[in-house]
C-alpha cells in the first residue's frame, strides 16, 4: 500500500512507486497539516469524491473548502479551487468536462472550471443543505437535492427550470434521473418512489409500498446502468430490488445478521453486461462494504473494517476503480480487477439470505406488494384546437356508428369534405389524423418503450442516414428504438427510418404522437409486409401488379419487357411512403386521402402514380432510368393522380381488389400497445443472432484495431522520444561545449580580475598603512604637545610659587631684620637701665620698669619663636624646591624615553612598508 500525504502542497504525485497488479489497495491519500502556531500536527479530512465520465480522474473535497482533482491515468493530482469552506456534494460528470459543481455548506452551488480556476456560476435557492447533485447523461441538466426541495437546473444557462417541494412532514431522501433517460426518480422519507417526466414534471407513476412486513424506511438507493431496476435499502438488513419496467418488486434480499442498517448502496458496472448489474456493493452501519450478486445472493468480496470503517464510496462509470472515503478522512482507491473475479452467476430465488458461500432461502420472509400502480394522465402541451364539431343524425345507423369518431368527428362527413376540398384545412390536420387514426396516446405505455433507452441496432444509425438536425437525429433515434423495443422485427427491418422519417419531421414536438402514427401506419397499412421478410412483401407487390395488370396491360407488358418487376416500381413507393417523389405539400394531401380510406388505398395510389406516369415510363428502357424514375420527384398532377386511385378502387374487380385480401382499420388499443407479431420469427432471431454476433466482432475488431493503433501511437511516440532524446543529447553537448568555453573565458576574465583586484588590495594596503603612520604621527605630536603644555604649565607654576616664595622670604627677612632692630633697640634700652638702677633699690617707679622688661622680654622670645618659624618655613620652602627639581628631571627622562620609543617605532613601520612592497604579485 501506498501512502501519499498531500499537505500543504498544490499539485504532485499520487503514488512514487508503481503498485504491483495483485495489490488491490494501491493508495491511501490523506491531508496532513502542521499548525506551526500551536505546534502540533492536525489532519484535514476528505467527504466527498465524484468521478468524471471516463472514470480515470476524480474530485475530492475536505471540510476546508480545498477541491483537489486526481488523474489516475497520469498519476498526478493538483489543487483546483479554495472555496474556504466544506463541500456537501460533488459533480464532476458535466458535458463541458473541464468545469464541475461544488455544493458548499452556504447552501449554495458553484460551477469551477478546474483548468482556469475561474468561477464560471453560482446558484442559489436552497434553504438547507444540499445533499446530492444528479447530472443528466448529457451532461446538461443537473437535479440538486436538500431535505425540504429539489431543483432543476439547465447547465448551459445555469437558470433553474424546475423546482419541487414537498410537504414539511415528509423530507426527501434522494432524487435524481435514470441513466438513458429523460425520467426523474424521487424518493421520499415514507418510502414512496415516483416517476417524473424531465421536461414537464408531470408523474409517469409510483412505485407501490409494501403493504405488509417490517418498515425499511429506505435510505439508500442504486439504479443499474440501463436503468431497468433500483435498489433501494434502509434501516434493516433486508434490500428491495425493484423492476422499474414492470413496477414490481422482482426480490428481496437479506444481508448478514452484522448488517443493521444500509448506508450506501452501489452497483458494480461491468464491461459484458449489457448495463444490467450483477453485483450490488452494500456499505452499512459497521463501515464495511460487502459486495454481492443479486442473483445468487453470494457474497463475493468486501471493504473496510471495523478499525478502518469506511464513511461513503464512489464507483467510477468504467467500473475499473472504487474510492472510498474512510471515517478517519483519508481516501482509499481500490484497483475492482484484483478484488474479484465472480461475475454473471444464474439468479436464485427472490428472498435468499446472504451468506459467505451462498445463498440460504427464507421461507418465512413474506413481503406482499400491491399490483395497482399510481399513474396521472400527461397534459397536452400546447393551444387547445378549437374547431366545429359536426353533429351526427339523430338517428344513428349501423354504417353511421362505424364511422363516428372521438371528439365528435365523423368519418364519412370528413371524406366529402377530402374530397370537395381535396385536403383537410392545415391548421386542423393534425387533430383530424390523430382522429380518423383513433390513437390512443397511451404515455404510460410509450414511456416503458422510451425508458429502454436506445436501441442497439439505432446507436450508429446516423452513419447510414445523416441527417443535418440534431434533433430530427435524436427524435428518429428514439422513434425507432420504440419501435425496436415494441417489436423485434423493428430492429432488422432497413427501410423503417424511410417509412419513419417524414412522421418524424411533422410530429417533432410530440414523439408519442409520432411513434403512434408510425405504429398505426405498420399495423394497418403496412398488413402483410413483414411476412416474407427480409425480403419485399411478394403478396402486397402482386396485389399491386394485378391491378395495373387490369388496367393498363400495355404498361405492365413494357415492364415486364424491360426485366422491370414490381420490386423496382411498386416497392420503391411503398418503402418510403411516397416522401422521395412527393414535395411536402403534395405528400400532406396523399396522405389526407390515404389515412380516410381503407389500408387498401395506398396500393391503388401506388398503381395510380405508374399509370398517371405511363408516359415517361413506356419511353425508358434501362433499369437505371427506371431506378432513377422511381427514387426522384418526377412531373406530376396529384389531384388526377388522387382521382386516377379512387377510379381504380372503385373500377377493380372484387378478385384482385386489395380490399378483399387486407382487413379493415385496426386503432391502436388504450392502456398497452397490441403484439406485433406478423412476421418470420425465427429469421428474425436469427439476424437478431447474427447481428449481435457482428457487433461483437466489431467491437472486439475495434478495440483490437485500438489496440493496435495504440501500439502504433506508442511505437511513434516512442521513437518521437528516441529522436527527441539523442538530438536533445546533441544539444546538450554543444551546449556543453559552448559553456566549457565561455567558462574557460570566464576564468581567464576571473584571473585577470583577481590580479587587478590584488594590486588594488595592495594599494589600498599601503595607503592604509600609510593613513595609519601619518594618524599615529600626529596622534603622537598630539600627545607630545599634550605632555609639553602640562610640562610649561607645571613650570609657570613652579616659577609663580618660587617667585611668591621669594617675595615672602625677602618679607619675612626684612621682618626679622627690622624685629632684630627693635630687639637690639630695647636691648641696649635695657642695658642702660640697668647700668642707671642699682639693683637692690627698690621703688615703685622700678617696679614699673620690671614690668617693661618683662614685656620687652616675652616680645624677644616672641620675635625668637617667629625667625624660629620663618626658619622652618625655609627649610620646607628649600624642601619643595627639591622635590619640583626632582620632578623635572623625570620628566625630563619620561621626554628622552618617548623620543626613543617613537623613534623604534617609526624604525619599525618602515620595515614594514619595505617588506610589503618588496613582496611578489600572486
Amino acid at each position: 500500500m501506498d501512502v501519499t500525504d498531500i499537505g500543504n502542497k498544490e499539485e504532485g504525485k499520487v503514488w512514487h512507486r508503481k503498485p504491483a497488479a495483485n495489490i488491490y489497495i494501491y493508495i491511501y491519500i490523506y491531508i496532513y497539516i502542521i499548525n506551526n502556531i500551536m505546534s502540533h500536527a492536525k489532519t484535514v479530512r476528505f467527504l466527498h469524491v465524484a468521478f468524471d465520465t471516463t472514470g480515470d480522474s476524480f474530485l475530492a473535497g475536505d471540510h476546508h473548502g480545498n477541491i483537489y482533482v486526481f488523474d489516475l491515468s497520469r498519476n498526478r493530482f493538483r489543487l483546483v479551487q479554495k472555496t474556504g469552506q466544506a463541500c456537501t456534494a460533488l459533480a464532476f460528470s458535466l458535458r463541458r468536462t473541464t468545469e464541475f459543481l461544488v455544493a458548499l455548506a452556504d447552501y449554495t452551488i458553484k460551477c469551477f472550471d478546474k483548468d482556469t480556476k475561474q468561477l464560471v456560476s453560482w446558484m442559489r435557492g436552497h434553504e438547507g443543505a444540499v445533499s446530492s447533485i444528479s447530472v443528466h447523461s448529457s451532461g446538461r441538466y443537473a437535479i440538486t437535492t436538500s431535505l425540504d426541495m429539489a431543483q432543476l437546473w439547465d447547465l448551459d444557462t445555469f437558470q433553474r427550470k424546475r423546482k419541487l417541494n414537498i410537504r414539511q412532514a415528509v423530507g426527501i431522501q434522494r432524487v435524481f434521473f435514470l441513466p438513458l433517460s429523460n425520467t426523474i426518480l424521487s424518493c421520499f422519507s415514507d418510502d414512496s418512489i415516483f416517476a417524473w417526466e424531465s421536461d414537464t414534471l408531470f408523474c409517469k407513476y409510483q412505485l407501490p409500498v409494501p403493504d405488509c412486513g417490517p418498515q425499511i424506511s429506505y435510505k439508500a438507493f442504486a439504479v443499474t446502468r440501463d436503468g431497468k431496476s433500483l435498489a433501494a435499502g434502509g434501516r434493516s438488513n433486508l434490500l428491495h430490488l425493484w423492476c422499474l419496467d414492470s413496477k414490481q418488486l422482482i426480490r428481496v434480499i437479506q444481508m448478514p445478521t452484522q448488517v443493521r442498517t444500509v448506508r450506501q448502496l452501489e452497483f458494480l458496472p461491468d464491461s459484458f453486461d449489457g448495463g444490467a448489474s450483477q453485483t450490488l456493493g452494500v456499505l452499512s452501519q459497521d463501515g464495511v462494504m460487502r459486495f454481492i450478486n443479486i442473483h445468487t445472493c453470494k457474497l463475493l468480496f468486501h471493504m473496510g473494517s471495523h478499525e478502518d470503517a469506511i464513511s461513503t464510496v464512489t464507483v467510477s462509470p468504467n467500473g475499473r476503480h472504487v474510492v472510498a472515503t474512510m471515517d478517519n478522512g483519508s481516501i482509499n482507491v481500490y484497483r475492482v480487477q484484483s478484488l474479484t473475479q465472480e461475475l454473471n452467476q444464474p439468479p436464485p430465488s427472490k428472498v435468499a439470505v446472504v451468506s459467505g458461500g451462498g445463498a440460504v432461502h427464507l421461507s418465512h420472509l413474506k413481503v406482499q406488494v400491491r399490483s395497482e400502480v399510481v399513474q396521472r394522465q400527461a397534459k397536452r402541451l400546447g393551444r387547445r384546437t378549437h374547431g366545429k364539431t359536426l353533429r351526427p343524425p339523430a338517428v344513428c345507423t349501423a354504417e353511421d356508428k362505424e364511422n363516428e369518431l372521438p371528439a365528435g368527428l365523423n368519418k364519412k362527413r370528413l371524406v366529402a369534405l377530402l374530397k370537395e376540398f381535396g385536403e383537410y384545412p392545415a391548421k386542423y390536420r393534425m387533430f383530424v389524423w390523430r382522429s380518423l387514426l383513433r390513437l390512443p396516446e397511451n404515455h404510460a405505455a410509450y414511456s416503458s418503450l422510451t425508458d429502454k433507452g436506445l436501441h442497439s441496432a439505432y446507436l450508429t444509425m446516423h452513419d447510414k442516414y445523416p441527417i443535418k438536425s440534431h434533433k430530427l437525429q435524436r427524435g428518429l433515434q428514439r422513434v425507432l428504438s420504440a419501435l425496436a423495443h415494441w417489436a423485434a422485427i423493428f430492429g432488422e427491418v432497413e427501410y423503417l427510418p424511410l417509412v419513419a422519417f417524414p412522421f418524424v419531421k411533422l410530429f417533432q414536438n410530440n414523439p408519442m404522437l409520432c411513434f403512434e402514427v408510425v405504429a398505426s401506419v405498420i399495423v394497418n397499412w403496412g398488413q402483410h409486409w413483414f411476412e416474407y421478410f427480409p425480403n419485399p412483401p411478394l403478396n402486397i407487390l402482386s396485389m399491386a401488379e394485378n391491378v395495373l395488370a387490369h388496367h393498363d396491360k400495355e404498361l405492365l407488358q413494357h415492364l415486364v419487357d424491360c426485366g422491370i418487376t414490381s420490386q423496382l416500381y411498386v416497392w420503391p413507393l411503398l418503402e418510403t411512403l411516397f416522401s422521395e417523389v412527393l414535395t411536402r405539400d403534395e405528400w400532406l394531401k396523399l396522405f389526407d386521402n390515404i389515412f380516410s380510406n381503407h389500408p387498401s388505398f395506398l396500393l391503388m395510389a401506388c398503381v395510380a402514380y405508374i399509370t398517371c406516369c405511363r408516359e415517361p415510363l413506356l419511353r425508358c428502357s434501362q433499369k437505371q432510368d427506371f431506378e432513377y424514375f422511381f427514387h426522384h420527384r418526377n412531373n406530376l398532377d396529384l389531384g388526377a393522380m388522387i382521382k386516377e386511385a379512387y377510379r381504380l378502387t372503385g373500377g377493380t374487380p372484387a378478385d384482385i381488389h386489395p380490399r378483399n385480401m387486407l382487413s379493415d382499420m385496426t386503432p391502436l388499443t388504450e392502456g398497452q400497445y397490441p403484439v406485433f407479431n406478423h412476421y418470420p420469427e425465427f429469421i428474425v432471431e436469427y439476424q437478431s443472432r447474427e447481428r449481435e454476433k457482428i457487433r461483437l466482432q466489431e467491437l472486439e475488431y475495434l478495440r483490437e484495431r485500438q489496440e493496435v493503433s495504440a501500439l502504433r501511437t506508442d511505437f511513434v511516440r516512442r521513437q518521437a522520444e528516441e529522436e527527441a532524446y539523442f538530438a536533445q543529447q546533441e544539444l546538450l553537448q554543444k551546449a556543453e561545449e559552448q559553456r566549457r568555453n565561455i567558462l574557460a573565458q570566464e576564468e581567464e576574465k576571473l584571473t585577470e580580475q583577481r590580479s587587478k583586484l590584488t594590486a588594488m588590495k595592495r594599494e589600498l594596503k599601503v595607503k592604509e598603512l600609510q593613513l595609519l603612520d601619518a594618524t599615529k604621527r600626529r596622534f603622537l605630536k598630539h600627545q607630545q604637545d599634550l605632555r609639553a603644555s602640562q610640562v610649561q604649565r607645571l613650570d609657570q607654576e613652579i616659577s609663580r610659587k618660587m617667585d611668591l616664595r621669594e617675595r615672602e622670604t625677602a618679607a619675612a627677612v626684612q621682618d626679622l631684620e627690622v624685629r632684630q632692630m627693635e630687639l637690639e633697640a630695647q636691648r641696649r634700652r635695657l642695658e642702660q637701665v640697668t647700668d642707671c638702677f642699682d639693683p637692690l633699690t627698690f621703688s615703685p617707679s622700678t617696679h614699673t620698669h620690671t614690668q617693661a622688661l618683662e614685656e620687652s622680654l616675652a616680645e624677644a622670645c616672641q620675635l625668637d619663636l617667629e625667625s624660629h618659624w620663618q626658619r622652618e618655613v625655609a627649610q620646607r620652602l628649600q624642601q619643595v624646591d627639591a622635590e619640583q627639581e626632582r620632578k623635572r628631571e623625570k620628566l625630563k627622562e619620561l621626554h628622552r624615553q618617548t623620543l626613543a620609543e617613537e623613534g623604534r617605532l617609526a624604525d619599525t613601520m618602515r620595515d614594514v612598508a619595505g617588506r610589503k612592497v618588496s613582496q611578489p604579485r600572486t
